[in-house]
């Protein structure tokens, strides 16, 4: 049973929500959004929050999943999300070019990952990548994009990790 969609979402100051039907769209300083929300949600603005509730009792998790998308969106456009992976391994670099990413992952050819719309990439060193994007849906989806061209192998743990991710080593075979 959900109990997510019991919380209402707080609109903080300098974002704008605009409801009209089951379309709802949310302006902020960072960018713009528009969601549709489900059928079976009853969605209601009321001045600094949005509540939601489900029309029927087979709908509670879904009002649950719509209230923390919404909540999503807001976050979004008023702070922003972003995340951060690390390259280990010799010679392993990232360099950002406008809205390219260039990586040398050992392999032979140079990797060139270009940056969805919304989505900026930066590389404050050579071996630490940045996303920033009021999407969380496309920051983490290119996150996990780069990540997927060498995720860690388990013996040395050398390849693209995210900065907060343990990598659980294994034991070299003993003679």
């Amino acid at each position: 049973m959900s109990r997510v969609a019991n919380n209402p979402v707080s609109i903080p100051s300098g974002v704008d929500v605009n409801l009209s039907g089951q379309n709802l769209t949310v302006k902020g300083p960072k960018g713009s959004m528009v969601f549709d929300i489900h059928d079976t949600v009853e969605i209601k603005k009321e001045e600094s929050a949005i509540t939601f509730a489900a029309r029927q009792p087979s709908g509670r998790a879904m009002a649950g999943t719509m209230r923390a998308l919404v909540n999503n969106m807001v976050t979004g456009v008023s702070t922003g999300f972003e995340r951060k992976l690390q390259l280990v391994g010799v010679g392993y670099r990232a360099q950002a070019q406008g809205k390219n990413l260039n990586l040398t992952l050992g392999f032979s050819h140079p990797v060139v990952y270009e940056a969805p719309e919304g989505v900026t990439i930066e590389t404050p060193s050579q071996t630490e990548i940045l996303i920033k994007g009021f999407d969380k849906q496309k920051v983490g989806q290119a996150a996990a994009n780069i990540r997927a061209y060498r995720p860690p192998e388990p013996y040395k743990g050398k390849g693209v990790r995210y900065a907060d991710e343990q990598i659980s080593l294994k034991e070299a075979k003993k003679k």
